[in-house]
């Protein structure tokens, strides 16, 4: 049963992570967490923990990058480790076809079609992994290896 208390976009989060057995529970943000560093702030965590959900086109097809906050994505190099010709940034109307979300809200499941997903290895280094739920207000607290059970994510370095 979807939560009438949280934004659409994060009550089907949250329902997605129910539906795949999470104990995980979204919650609402009186800040914005748009960005990892915005996020990291209202959390009170290290940025590297936040895992920051980005959006890319590969070879014309969406690729869910979720990077630790403290990297950027080199796309080339990420090109590279998948056999892609090209990696390079959607555009937002290309990310809300995608995930059924915005920029600066998207999350790592709940999206209208299965996305391949590719995780920072980087990010096992935490206990705690916070990851948007939808919105830029929303996020739920995770590990990393559900992170990767969730979203079938092959793990591999980003940047």
């Amino acid at each position: 049963m979807l939560s009438s208390h949280l934004p659409p976009t994060a009550a089907r989060v949250q329902q997605a992570l129910a539906d795949k057995g999470s104990a995980a529970r979204v919650i609402e943000l009186d800040a914005s967490a748009r960005t990892a560093a915005e996020a990291a702030h209202a959390l009170g965590c290290e940025v590297g923990a936040i895992g920051n959900s980005l959006v890319f086109m590969a070879d014309g097809a969406p690729l869910l990058v979720i990077t630790s906050g403290a990297h950027r994505v080199d796309t080339a190099a990420l090109a590279d480790r998948l056999g892609r010709a090209k990696i390079k940034r959607a555009a937002p109307e290309q990310v809300r076809s995608a995930t059924g979300q915005a920029i600066g809200g998207v999350a790592p499941l709940g999206h209208p079609e299965p996305v391949r997903t590719v995780i920072d290895r980087d990010l096992a280094q935490y206990a705690d992994v916070w990851v948007s739920a939808g919105t830029p207000y929303t996020v739920f607290r995770t590990d990393f290896a559900e992170l990767v059970l969730l979203t079938g994510g092959q793990t591999l370095q980003v940047d």
